[in-house]
């Protein structure tokens, strides 16, 4: 590599102090990431309600797509990071190259699976015939830029490995202010309308897929180049897919809830979609913590630190309760002020209102999740989470969703309590599990 200065060390020193420096860039390019998408839902309310409902549906869908980029990301810091807590610097640019190799391979096969089921799942979600063109229309192209979405995350997970989550903090908020530039310039001056909302995000994450593979070439010493090992690349699938069917699991259960919500109309959709997106907001900082958590412990992991590992776990919950103690409020008192920022709409505003105020009481749950699995990703232990996922967004969802609106006839806001039901009950679990765990290494 070209130094040991260009990664940080985390193997000694305060853990709360690395928690606080790694986490609060990797929080702040969380919060320009979401404000991002925000701005994408901002701008297609002022083409038309069609157009909002068309790109939420559209984003559920995508979500597929940033599941396998995020597993990718996940699996390549959970193999990077042990290899620079042990001080093996070839290990570091080995893994690098082979996740570049894999990430490549990934994005044809998501583009391709993309293009011939985008179809299905819009009108699965329950898109209406004036909804449906325009949420393909802006399927169609970013699924065109899939290695430039996919080879982003690969590069992220590799510099937070490395301890550097302020390069792709940087990114991000470029970004951000990239697409608020590039929106209505496409949008509305050169009149592509929806397809122009995707077209700059494509152009936004090729210019950074370009710029964090040049940072890792920085500190790597050489520019990354696709490597195809068997071994290598099956090890690493080892971590990148449960990771990714853990994240998949979470856009399953997603389709399962905007499903069931479609039953009730598209603007109740897309009152749902951006009150999502308001909670991933203030949830962002118990992410950070979570990429924070995961290169601290997949470190001292890889150096055999295990007394910081289990450290790492508990001063993160400690400070992931300040977190929800701050968060918490917002989500009960500002939701209505909060979604009226983005419609006029009193079905969809009432509809976002309603989840945030609710899921409110399961925030601290969702960071006592977060935070279980990233500990248990950084040390290789990738089964457990995927199949809590499983039985969390997916199985148990569905049936008691199907029991209560199909069956039953239950209004629209059970969903929004079975939600909260299940994150609780989860959280529990993987508190437990995740102590016992760590105790045993």
């Amino acid at each position: 590599m070209a130094s040991n200065s260009t990664n940080a060390k985390l193997t000694s020193g305060s853990i709360y102090k690395h928690l606080i420096r790694l986490s609060i860039p990797a929080a702040m390019g969380m919060v320009f990431n979401t404000l991002y998408n925000l701005t994408d839902f901002w701008f297609a309310g002022l083409l038309s309600d069609n157009a909002l409902a068309g790109v939420s549906i559209a984003g559920s869908v995508f979500f597929i797509l940033l599941a396998i980029g995020i597993g990718l990301q996940t699996g390549t810091s959970a193999v990077i990071a042990p290899e620079i807590g042990a001080g093996d610097e070839t290990g570091v640019a080995e893994w690098v190259n082979q996740a570049f190799g894999l990430s490549l391979i990934f994005s044809v096969v998501t583009m391709l699976l993309g293009w011939l089921l985008a179809d299905k799942l819009v009108l699965f979600l329950g898109a209406e015939p004036q909804i449906a063109p325009l949420a393909n229309q802006y399927l169609e192209i970013t699924l065109a830029g899939s290695a430039a979405f996919i080879l982003t995350f690969m590069a992220a997970g590799a510099l937070m490995a490395m301890g550097d989550t302020v390069t792709n903090r940087n990114v991000l908020m470029v970004g951000f202010f990239a697409n608020f530039l590039l929106n209505p310039l496409f949008t509305f001056v050169l009149d592509f309308g929806v397809r122009g909302l995707a077209l700059a995000t494509v152009v936004i994450k090729v210019a950074s897929a370009l710029y964090l593979f040049r940072v890792l070439a920085i500190k790597t010493g050489h520019w990354p180049k696709p490597a195809f090992n068997f071994f290598k690349i099956l090890d690493l699938l080892k971590q990148v897919l449960p990771a990714s069917l853990n994240m998949l699991t979470v856009i399953l259960g997603g389709f399962i809830s905007v499903a069931y919500i479609g039953r009730f109309g598209s603007d109740h959709i897309a009152g749902y979609a951006v009150g999502l997106r308001l909670e991933q907001v203030l949830l962002l900082p118990a992410l950070g913590l979570n990429a924070a958590v995961m290169a601290i412990s997949g470190q001292n992991f890889g150096a055999g630190h295990y007394d910081r590992v289990r450290e790492t776990y508990t001063k993160g919950l400690y400070v992931g309760l300040g977190m929800a103690a701050v968060s918490i409020p917002i989500m009960v008192f500002l939701s209505p002020t909060l979604m009226g920022v983005f419609t006029e709409s009193e079905v969809i505003k009432n509809t976002g209102a309603s989840y945030l105020k609710i899921d409110a009481i399961a925030f601290y749950a969702y960071v006592v999740l977060f935070l279980s699995v990233a500990l248990l990703q950084s040390i290789k232990r990738p089964m457990f989470p995927m199949v809590l996922g499983i039985a969390r967004q997916f199985v148990v969802p569905a049936s008691i969703n199907y029991l209560l609106i199909v069956l039953l006839g239950y209004p629209m806001l059970s969903i929004f309590y079975t939600i909260i039901s299940v994150v609780v009950i989860s959280a529990f679990v993987s508190y437990w599990y995740t102590r016992r765990t760590i105790n045993a290494l």
